[in-house]
């Protein structure tokens, strides 16, 4: 029984850790880098169609689906904000999520330029 249980502990603890929460088609949680894009993108179409506006509360990520709403915490200081996905990027390996300006600098310092971050599906 012992045994049992410290497998069902190490299996969760691996599904909860940096590497993030799969449901089969989508991480729904994790932690790892974002970084922010701004006037250079300005005006310009996204990948979902979409004007990119550096005001607005969006991102871009690699795989979640257009539209869909993410949580993103900076883990510095706790602050918080809801994003929608309407691009595709980041494209740095180590880096989940672009964020516009507005976003990022609502959570975090535009001179750091990355931050760390956990992030989760609320929609």
């Amino acid at each position: 029984m012992k045994s049992i249980i410290t497998f069902v502990l190490v299996i969760g603890f691996i599904a909860f850790s940096g590497a993030g929460l799969y449901n089969g088609a989508t991480w729904l949680a994790g932690s790892g880098k974002a970084s922010y894009y701004g006037e250079k993108f300005h005006g310009k179409k996204t990948a979902s169609g979409e004007k990119y506006d550096m005001h607005d509360m969006t991102a871009a990520h690699k795989s979640l689906p257009f539209g869909t709403k993410v949580k993103i915490t900076n883990q510095r200081n706790g602050k918080s904000v809801v994003v929608e996905i309407n691009d595709r990027g980041p494209f740095v390996k180590s880096r989940q999520f672009d964020l516009s300006k507005a976003a990022f600098s609502s959570i975090g310092n535009l001179d750091k330029g990355i931050m760390t971050i956990d992030y989760e599906v609320i929609n």
